[in-house]
């Protein structure tokens, strides 16, 4: 509905945004001239024709949203605000349904909570949601059942299916659409008060079997709750001050000619309207190639995968390109070494970027660099340790320390769902257990219990000033704020200047500053 369209929208200043000029021999299609890797070969017609067709939809997300992002990431910078990204390694069509979208926006927001009540800082919370339907592959083929086949290169390219493997053009268009209806149930969810602090639903623990843990979690959200008591029976204004949360969404910008043809302009800027942050894959980060090409045009927020085999000056040249003017809240900088090799890799990009005095979000992903194959009753799994991949921020937060720098995020590949897809946990999963729930078609995710125990793992090992002196009851001043940050049911979100007229025009107006 409308209403809800207006009532998600982030919460804006009013001001108009300034006239920005084009950069020099840049335009939605400078791209095309560019060598590229990672593109699909799709049959030149059906490709013309779903790129017409998706120039005509509406956008998905709006400027004013990913300016809206850019603000909180410069916070970030500052110290102000922690990132945490999560969700699907890729998306499959077959999952755009209501109970594994709520499972998803569940489990991201309670970490948020997890963090940010530990912590003191509020979190920038962005979902691999609503458009992560692309995956870079190794090599054009694999082999399956012993036929050599092409590589599935996730659901908007073809299919699971080994015999459906031909890219087809038409699936942009499913994508834009699937993506459009999650933006649109998550909208609802907020909008409708499914992450108010009163609501059973939101903070029920159904998979996790830790009792620990549900004590912890249940301590936390029983003290919000007799926060927002006291200051209602205490007459608190809390509907004029509390903003909601805002959720943004995010996928790898992949498939050019998908996130070219949304590709909008205003004010003279552009805006890649696929999603509100995009981020640049270790395979598809040639300075001189298409993917750098098209994101140096575009406002929104753009991540940059950093691996162990990555250098530093082409990292800087890269971050020079995306962000001539080094503004803040641009460049995200998400760092993939594996457990082990933190400390022999990262430290030179930190220094290298502090030399040159360029802004930055240091995040860190932890799950890429930690993937291994294991055998389990005659099948092979890729998986990962849980372990594993907390040792790799632990290895982070460390060296960024040493660097005279900090950790500023997490991005992490999980799921609201009971799978068996990474071992170890609270669960004590096994390779042997793998078998029972093995869902993904590509990495394997978290599953919800070992989500939650990640987030409170890691209030053990992050640093001031996301780790307070003292977990003990907060005083009023930091409970309201807490309220206020994460919503609650009383609240009203208002739009001024006409800022959410905009959004509810578009097809997907993300859920950003949603109540709770």
């Amino acid at each position: 509905p409308l209403l809800a369209m207006i009532a998600c929208a982030p919460q804006t200043n009013g001001a108009p945004p300034a006239k920005k000029a084009r950069p020099g021999g840049w335009s939605p299609d400078s791209w095309r001239e560019r060598p590229i890797v990672q593109e699909p070969k799709f049959e030149a017609g059906a490709l013309a024709k779903a790129e017409e067709t998706l120039k005509r939809l509406p956008p998905l997300v709006t400027p004013e949203e990913v300016r809206k992002l850019r603000e909180l990431l410069t916070e970030v910078e500052d110290g102000k605000r922690f990132l945490l990204q999560g969700g699907d390694c890729a998306e499959r069509f077959l999952d755009c349904s209501a109970p594994n979208i709520e499972a998803k926006l569940r489990i991201l927001l309670q970490m948020s909570l997890v963090l940010s009540w530990s912590g003191g800082l509020p979190c920038v919370r962005v979902g691999r949601l609503a458009g992560q339907y692309a995956k870079p592959r190794s090599s054009d083929y694999e082999i399956v059942d012993g036929k050599k086949v092409l590589a599935f290169r996730g659901d908007c390219v073809n299919d699971i299916d080994p015999a459906q493997r031909e890219p087809d053009a038409d699936r942009l268009t499913q994508a834009y659409f699937h993506s459009a209806a999650t933006l649109n149930h998550v909208r609802s969810l907020v909008s409708g008060g499914f992450a108010g602090l009163d609501q059973s639903t939101f903070w029920q623990l159904d998979h996790v079997k830790n009792e620990k843990r549900k004590q912890q979690y249940t301590g936390i959200v029983d003290q919000l709750k007799a926060s927002l008591k006291f200051m209602r029976t205490c007459a608190v204004p809390l509907g004029a001050s509390a903003k909601g949360v805002d959720f943004f969404t995010s996928h790898e910008g992949l498939c050019l000619p998908f996130e070219s043809a949304l590709a909008r302009e205003e004010d003279g800027a552009h805006y890649a309207t696929s999603a509100h942050f995009l981020w640049i894959g270790d395979r598809t980060r040639q300075l001189d190639g298409a993917h750098v090409e098209f994101f140096r045009g575009v406002e929104n927020p753009v991540g940059i995968k950093v691996g162990p085999t990555a250098e530093p000056e082409v990292i800087l040249d890269i971050v020079k390109k995306l962000n001539p003017n080094n503004e803040g809240g641009k460049i995200v900088l998400i760092t993939r070494m594996g457990e082990g090799k933190v400390a022999t890799h990262l430290p030179k990009h930190i220094k290298a970027l502090q030399e040159a005095g360029l802004r930055a979000v240091w995040q860190c992903d932890p799950m890429h660099g930690n993937t291994y194959k294991v055998e389990a009753g005659g099948a092979e799994y890729k998986t990962r340790n849980f372990d594993s991949i907390l040792n790799e921020v632990v290895e982070t937060v460390r060296v960024h320390q040493e660097c005279g720098s900090r950790l500023m995020g997490l991005h992490f590949e999980l799921t609201g769902e009971d799978v068996t897809e990474c071992v170890g946990g609270p669960q004590e999963l096994e390779s042997s257990d793998l078998s029972r729930s093995y869902e993904t078609y590509c990495d394997p995710r978290l599953n919800v219990s070992q989500s939650l125990e990640m987030a409170f793992r890691l209030t053990e090992v992050l640093p001031e000033p996301s780790k307070p002196t003292h977990r003990r009851a907060l005083p009023l001043t930091r409970c309201s704020s807490l309220v206020c940050e994460l919503g609650h049911p009383d609240s009203v979100v208002r739009q001024e200047n006409g800022a959410g007229a905009r959004a509810g025009a578009t097809a997907g107006a993300a859920p950003g500053a949603a109540p709770g």
